[in-house]
């Protein structure tokens, strides 16, 4: 037994592919009292989880990247072009979409707890999956590594064997990015030849080698399984194969439509991006804290480099998604494509997450569902053949696209229905106690393509507050320590936050309330209002002309509160 266990703890895959092929022979998975039939019952579930990704891609429209594998899985999935984060930071929106919960519930804000110790013990997606007779496997990123998942990413509860992590991850914060002065540093626009990296490899490639591996294990058994694959890139820094620079000349990188910050903007609402100034090119600079803008070359190098390194990924992604035809599992498997928040790219003068921004909070979301979401394949026909971004351009058309405002913490449910199991119930008012319920909303019931429809959503009210209550919207929130930008700021400690900024968005309009918050009770006082913004989207796309102080919104107000009550 012991023998057997430090197999498990050392060599955890290589042990896999020694297990006794019935070992995986469960059989139906026991789905237990009242489970359903979903559109996607019996499949596996193959979930990928980018980090720091907005919708910078072809199938969302953007015109300069080149993204032809993910733009590939777009045109055979349904494709939600409105969701949102509940939290713009890595560790806080993970927990939350993984367990179904809200941070509030989670009560995790920044990295430093545990939410089965510090909240309650709460069951995860994966758990679910797993309890309910799936393999869970976990390659790369998926829950944020330390304190937040135990230093375990959740193991045991969450996976069947422990997780992957990528041997070279723990140089992504070493100096390898060579200067013109030919020295190594620790930069934050860091293209590089592979070949000179530590192993000669990067994260996402071991990553997606991994992930390979285990599909070709997976594929030899009977056994359901639930993949989940986290890729790093194109979180900082932005270190990549530099070819990739290639496909981004320079003359076609322009500055963000809107590089400045807004004259109305609480300075609450603003982040000082703190970790990008700590990176050794960036501090060189020496940019005035906080609002000093970086110089506009710098500016689009970023740009230039985040673009890229969405190119790296779509490579990593669709030498993923073929191996899923080569190992003859795309007709009977689940994939989800999303990220854990977006990035601000110089809108507003912010760089990085830390807003309650659409460029912060805003995510791809997708689910390929095969027989739902496309016809079932042909024997031996390839869903996902390899499409090489210096040879394709990408930009395919959706399968199908709703423009619902959706939100990630309805992730949990969502996939639950699809793969045919009972969809968790909705969680009561005080839910700590509750091991297994959802604070988000299945959206399955918006695949509504089987008959060649596309869902397009409401285009806009009507303005009675009728039609307001009854839209779809998505809540995020971000902390602060202060009512003026701080070094802490971006990433305050639980201990350390003053004020909560509570964030609905809804397809007109982004309404958001910067309250009191007191961290010994997780309370926000909604009668001590520090800041608000109101952005309407018809003529403010880009959020950048607060009409807080010139609106009435006193409906909007009671919203979000009904809201946050429930």
């Amino acid at each position: 037994m012991a023998a057997a266990r430090l197999c498990l703890c050392l060599f955890p895959f290589l042990c896999l592919l020694r297990l006794p092929r019935d070992a995986f022979a469960a059989g139906p998975a026991a789905a237990g009292p009242g489970a359903g039939r979903g559109p996607g019952d019996g499949m596996n579930v193959l979930f990928i989880v980018v980090d720091d990704l907005r919708p910078v891609l072809g199938c969302y429209g953007d015109k300069l990247v080149r993204s032809p594998n993910i733009d590939q899985l777009a045109s055979q999935s349904m494709v939600f072009s409105n969701a949102y984060a509940q939290q713009a930071l890595c560790a806080p929106s993970r927990v939350s979409f993984l367990t179904g919960r809200r941070p509030d519930t989670t009560r995790l804000y920044d990295f430093y707890s545990y939410w089965r110790v510090h909240a309650g013990n709460y069951s995860t997606m994966p758990q679910y999956f797993k309890e309910n007779g799936y393999v869970t496997l976990s390659v790369g990123k998926v829950f944020h590594p330390g304190v937040s998942s135990n230093y375990s990413d959740d193991y045991p509860y969450s996976w069947s064997f422990p997780p992957f992590h990528p041997s070279a991850e723990k140089h992504e914060n070493d100096k390898t990015c060579r200067g013109k002065d030919g020295k190594l540093h620790a930069n934050l626009v860091c293209p590089v030849n592979v070949t000179e990296m530590p192993g000669g490899t990067l994260p996402d490639i071991q990553s997606t080698e991994e992930a390979i591996h285990l599909l070709n294990v997976m594929k030899t058994t009977r056994q359901k399984f639930f993949l989940a694959v986290g890729y790093h890139k194109p979180h900082i820094p932005l270190r990549y194969p530099q070819e990739f620079l290639k496909l981004y000349p320079w003359e076609n990188i322009t500055l963000a439509p809107d590089p400045w910050v807004p004259k109305k903007l609480p300075a609450v609402a603003y982040n000082p991006w703190m970790d990008i100034r700590q990176r050794d090119d960036v501090e060189a600079l020496n940019v005035s804290f906080p609002y000093g803008p970086l110089p506009d070359g710098f500016q689009r190098r970023i740009r230039q480099s985040y673009y890229a390194a969405v190119s790296y990924l779509d490579v990593q992604v669709g030498q993923l998604l073929s191996a899923l035809d080569d190992a003859g599992l795309s007709n009977n498997t689940i994939v989800v494509f999303t990220a854990d928040h977006g990035w601000s790219l110089g809108e507003h003068g912010e760089w990085a997450k830390y807003s309650n921004f659409d460029v912060a909070t805003r995510v791809p979301l997708m689910f390929y569902v095969p027989g739902v979401t496309t016809s079932p394949a042909s024997q031996g026909a390839r869903v996902f053949p390899y499409l090489d971004p210096f040879s394709h351009s990408g930009g395919s058309v959706p399968q199908g696209q709703s423009k619902k405002v959706v939100e990630l913490v309805s992730l949990f449910p969502t996939l639950a229905e699809l793969a045919g199991l009972q969809v968790p119930p909705a969680c009561p008012k005080m839910s700590f106690g509750v091991v297994l319920c959802t604070e988000g909303r299945s959206i399955a019931h918006y695949f509504n393509i089987s008959e060649g429809k596309v869902e397009q959503g409401k285009e806009g009210c009507d303005g009675t507050e009728r039609c307001f209550n009854e839209e779809p919207v998505a809540l995020s929130q971000y902390p602060r320590p202060a009512d003026t930008p701080q070094w802490n700021s971006d990433k305050p400690r639980l201990e350390d936050i003053r004020i909560m900024g509570y964030s609905m968005r809804a397809t007109d309009y982004r309404y958001t309330l910067w309250v009191q918050f007191d961290p010994r009770n997780f309370s926000a006082n909604f009668k001590n209002v520090h800041a608000g913004e109101l952005y309407m989207m018809d003529n403010d796309p880009n959020q950048d002309y607060n009409i807080y102080n010139n609106t009435s919104h006193g409906w909007l107000f009671k919203k979000i509160i009904d809201l946050l009550k429930h």
